[in-house]
């Protein structure tokens, strides 16, 4: 059985738990083994961060525009993003770079003990604060900040997660990653691939995974 942080709505329609409980399914098929993320990812109600012209689209596996010219990524990347952070050990303290309009940020906040989020640009952040609201995850603090910088005054972190494409490996954020910890990240400019970077005692391992496209990681705050 898998018991989750804050058990939140259940919804109706093509709000149902019944629609999310088809996008888990679907996310199992796709290979996703975790059920803890699974169990997250059936908990956390994903209409609730798109527009509402796009409900209808909301369990389907696509990204989907959430104004600033950003997005919020595809069901099934989430999850595989959350699932190689995990990768059979606990999340502890999380970092996200990239808050969005905070759907990411609502699945970490079902499994770890706390999640710090950033997000550059305000008015996306005002609306990410707007969207969780009612989901009250008081495990969860979203910062106004430049994400290359990371939050030095709480780290470190156990792991750390990258809702954009970064072209280097953030220096900032690597030396914020406790001893054990992972950080995983969509990476490279044209052609992008999510890489997993580990914490040893001698220094840092990488591996590459998954192909993926994600918007590139700025510098600054707007």
């Amino acid at each position: 059985m898998n018991r989750l942080k804050h058990p939140l709505p259940q919804g109706i329609g093509m709000t149902s738990q019944r629609t999310r409980a088809r996008m888990v399914e679907r996310l199992r098929k796709d290979g996703i083994k975790d059920e803890s993320v699974l169990a997250a990812m059936g908990a956390v109600p994903r209409h609730l961060f798109v527009e509402e012209a796009l409900a209808s689209r909301a369990y389907d596996d696509d990204a989907l525009p959430i104004g600033y010219s950003q997005t919020i990524s595809q069901p099934y990347v989430v999850a595989r993003m959350t699932e190689a952070l995990r990768a059979g050990r606990e999340l502890g303290k999380v970092l996200e770079i990239g808050t969005g309009c905070g759907y990411q940020a609502a699945v970490l906040a079902q499994l770890a003990a706390e999640v710090y989020s950033i997000e550059r640009i305000a008015p996306l952040l005002a609306k990410a604060r707007a969207n969780l609201r009612g989901l009250r995850l008081n495990n969860l603090r979203l910062k106004h900040a430049d994400g290359n910088l990371g939050l030095p005054e709480v780290a470190p972190f156990d792991s750390i997660i990258l809702s954009a494409a970064a072209r280097q490996l953030p220096q900032a954020l690597l030396q914020q990653l406790s001893p054990g910890g992972r950080m995983i990240l969509p990476f490279g400019t044209s052609e992008q691939v999510l890489r997993l970077v580990e914490r040893t005692r001698s220094g840092y391992n990488e591996t590459t995974l998954d192909a993926v496209r994600f918007v590139p990681m700025l510098m600054g705050v707007e």
